[in-house]
């Protein structure tokens, strides 16, 4: 019987004596790969179930790649060390974990609410595994309540148990977007009684070089969790429309930025596209807000910024292509980069695909590269690829730099210009190109939030 319930800090302060206990990682992508990687290099035993065969297999073989470079890494040792294993069916990995982690997303509808489907799938699948002592933690972004409603519900009338008597239940914000953010941050941790969050805290202190904050239940750790990504979101949407702003007064809105920041009481991020998926907490909230009758204007009012940012760069290409005397119609357009974020691999919530597709209704032909990802995937995505860089940018005439990857900042712009269709138009969406150089090796600038005064 598992005893995680009861677990002090002397059972579990070696790797060895962790590797005692069995941790299930129940979930869907980088995250949920990141958390296992975490805790089988803390010495857990650790089991990955995913409704993803594909990830179990690659598993299974000993290699993944579906993570960022040094994460896939890190995690490839642990599966050829034994500390990592897969098991495809939810069910089971939970019979056999004494300390079971919640990483399954939760998903928006095309009427912008929540989709908790899947998360209550893997519930259900879990409860029927649950054994009694057992510890169930969810990391899942969820809106506040759904921990202590749908999924406590679902646990307990799948495995006939009770939450806080027969097994612990807590909350934890404990993921942050890269492996740095997830070992160095501070983690939120709310429970369902004492004894649960004495636990999870005991637990996730042996993943995390931060802090552990404790706060007084799940409710509470939810809504922290959503609060500092809506802050995100917010600044960005800030950021994107005083981009608009500088475009149009001529102010270099990046080196603006670079000098307040240098505050460590200011933080502008910097303008960028988030898709959907990033955007996902707003919609967490405002569905609890509405059962509240309550309005949050400006979180409402950033989530349409930063939805307007596709249309934006495509008025930057049709702006850049003008001053060469072109029109978008018919245009050779090359895009650069389909990451949801700079130098990953993470292609889903991508607002890239969105941003082909407009110019292609646009009139446009497109062609799309990207450094990390090879021309086999890029076409399984659905992107109209090229093989090679130079073939992507032949006859281009604008390329758009839509990810800023750290290797377009040593693009050499001269050889590329003579592969373009003369004059050719760059637009900087990834912040990564010099406007004066770029104008020196002869292309029309254009840039999110570089309203630069160019001779």
């Amino acid at each position: 019987m598992p005893k995680a319930l009861l677990l002090k800090r002397r059972d579990i302060d070696t790797p060895e004596k962790r590797r005692k206990h069995t941790v299930g990682i129940l979930g869907h992508g980088r995250t949920a790969l990141t958390q296992a990687f975490l805790f089988a290099n803390a010495g857990f035993k650790v089991i990955y179930a995913d409704a993803d065969h594909d990830i179990a297999n690659q598993i299974e073989k000993g290699r993944v790649s579906s993570t960022g470079q040094r994460v896939t890494a890190l995690l490839n040792k642990q599966i050829t060390d034994g500390h990592l294993t897969a098991e495809r069916s939810i069910r089971k990995a939970a019979s056999e974990s004494d300390i079971i982690i919640l990483s399954v997303p939760a998903t928006i509808d095309k009427r912008k609410k929540p989709d908790y489907s899947h998360i209550q799938k893997a519930c259900n699948e879990a409860g029927f595994g649950l054994r009694p002592g057992s510890l169930f933690i969810s990391t899942s972004t969820t809106g506040p309540g759904v921990t202590e409603s749908l999924i406590k519900e679902t646990l307990e009338n799948a495995s006939g148990l009770k939450a806080g008597k027969d097994f612990g239940l807590a909350y934890s914000s404990m993921l942050g977007r890269i492996l740095h953010d997830t070992t160095a941050n501070e983690r939120v941790v709310g429970a369902i009684d004492e004894r649960s969050l004495k636990a999870a805290c005991l637990v996730l202190d042996t993943v995390a070089k931060g802090k552990i904050v404790k706060v007084r239940d799940i409710k509470t750790a939810e809504t922290a969790k959503l609060l500092e990504k809506i802050y995100r979101d917010v600044n960005i949407a800030l950021a994107n429309e005083l981009a608009s702003f500088c475009e149009k007064a001529g102010i270099d809105l990046i080196e603006a930025q670079n000098a307040i920041n240098t505050n460590p009481h200011s933080h502008l991020s910097f303008p960028q596209l988030i898709g959907e998926h990033a955007m996902m907490e707003p919609h967490l909230l405002n569905d609890e807000a509405e059962t509240l009758n309550t309005k949050l204007h400006i979180l409402n009012l950033g989530v349409r910024i930063n939805q307007r940012m596709v249309s934006h760069v495509v008025r930057l290409v049709k702006d850049a292509l003008g001053a060469c005397g072109k029109t978008l119609r018919r245009a050779n357009i090359s895009v650069f980069g389909v990451s949801r974020r700079p130098n990953t691999r993470e292609s889903e919530g991508s607002l890239v695909k969105n941003l082909v597709d407009m110019l292609k209704r646009s009139g446009g032909r497109v062609w799309v590269y990207d450094s990390i990802f090879s021309h086999k995937e890029l076409v399984e995505m659905g992107y109209p690829a090229r093989k090679t860089l130079a073939r992507t940018v032949e006859r281009s005439d604008c390329l758009v730099i839509a990810v800023g990857h750290d290797r377009y900042r040593r693009l050499n712009l001269r050889k590329i210009n003579l592969l373009m269709k003369k004059p050719a138009a760059i637009v900087d969406v990834g912040r990564v190109i010099d406007p004066d150089k770029a104008e020196r090796e002869g292309f029309v600038y254009r840039g999110v939030g570089r309203g630069v005064q160019l001779e």
